[in-house]
């Protein structure tokens, strides 16, 4: 059935007026936030915390695609990725803003639907919205958001922590998000060809959620509280864990070895990408966008980390001389490279 709604163009209502349809229902959750939406500056009072600001952007045709991209799914994901980066420093998410580029294709009605999913993001996680900034684009979309977050002092946790004989520890599985991306292509190729086709999309909806509503690792931090293990270097999953890996490796000063039958992959996973004859290792070590956590922990809390079925410990720290090292089932040794996602290349390498 045809959505038969009236459809409302932005200059009917301007700038000013999309802002006040997009905020008229924020409800501040956080003390820390004196000040949100309606001044020139958003307020936050942070008396005995250390503050965490991280920014990602999402550009149309780079970072997403509408043919097959909801623009609620969309929005829920904008903030996901920022608040995933928030929990990699051991940090509690509090406030966020947006600020996006629209181009005149978009209706006022398809603006708030990408609002809705920033909403939902921010309920589920207990974030606040407190600003951001709207202008036009000439080719699309492009949505930025900052998200900060606040921690103790002595919670927070680096990339440059991790010590040899540490263990190398991920949360969740991997390559899934890549895999889902792949099945959203290859449907949307159908759909260019016949798109009278229906999408075959049957026995993959975690692939699929994976990559178009992925979550961010809000439990970790209680739970490694919980567990009295504080990590010692900390890093999200967005741009393949071999990437990652080189990373918390460099900061830290520091090589280790990863077990290719470690890598935890989702059954779906598995069995789609040998549908597309891919090797699911490839999906976990160089897709990205799983939003799962790396870290490491020192060996003597293996006892506890080893009980706990959504992480699994996937190597551990050498040291640096001896360089970021994959050892495949059979014993070989094989560098890791940071062949992640580029988002200047807009691939895979």
């Amino acid at each position: 059935m045809e959505d038969t709604k009236k459809q409302t163009q932005l200059s009917e209502i301007g700038e000013f007026g999309l802002i006040a349809r997009l905020t008229e229902h924020i409800q501040l959750k956080n003390s820390s936030t004196l000040k949100g939406v309606g001044d020139d500056a958003a307020v936050l009072s942070y008396p005995d915390k250390k503050i965490v600001v991280t920014t990602d952007l999402l550009t149309e045709g780079i970072h997403f695609n509408l043919m097959y991209c909801p623009l609620k799914h969309l929005g829920y994901k904008a903030v996901v990725v920022n608040l995933s980066d928030v929990y990699a420093m051991n940090a509690i998410p509090k406030q966020i803003t947006v600020s996006i580029a629209i181009s005149s294709k978009f209706s006022i009605q398809a603006i708030e639907e990408l609002y809705s999913g920033i909403h939902l993001a921010c309920e589920k996680y207990g974030v606040d919205l407190i600003g951001g900034d709207t202008t036009s684009s000439l080719t699309g979309l492009t949505i930025s958001i900052t998200a900060i977050g606040e921690a103790n002092e002595g919670e927070l946790v680096y990339r440059s922590g991790a010590q040899v004989t540490d263990l190398v520890c991920v949360t969740g599985d991997l390559g899934g998000a890549y895999m889902g991306l792949q099945l959203l292509e290859r449907e949307n190729e159908v759909f260019k060809v016949n798109p009278n086709q229906k999408p075959e999309f049957e026995g993959y909806d975690y692939i699929l959620e994976r990559q178009l509503k992925p979550e961010a690792r809000n439990d970790i931090k209680e739970l490694l509280k919980t567990l009295d293990i504080k990590p010692t270097s900390m890093i999200d999953i967005s741009d393949g864990l071999s990437s990652e890996v080189i990373h918390l490796c460099k900061a830290s000063k520091v090589g280790c070895s990863i077990y290719e039958e470690k890598i935890p992959l989702d059954l779906q996973t598995k069995e789609f990408a040998e549908e597309l004859s891919i090797n699911p290792l490839v999906a976990a070590l160089n897709g990205g966008e799983d939003y799962e956590l790396l870290f490491t922990v020192p060996l003597s809390a293996y006892d506890a980390i080893k009980k706990e079925f959504d992480i699994t410990i996937i190597g551990h720290v050498v040291p640096e001389s001896e360089g970021a090292n994959l050892i495949t089932t059979g014993g070989s040794v094989i560098p890791l490279q940071a062949q992640g996602w580029n988002p200047l290349m807009n691939k895979v390498e």
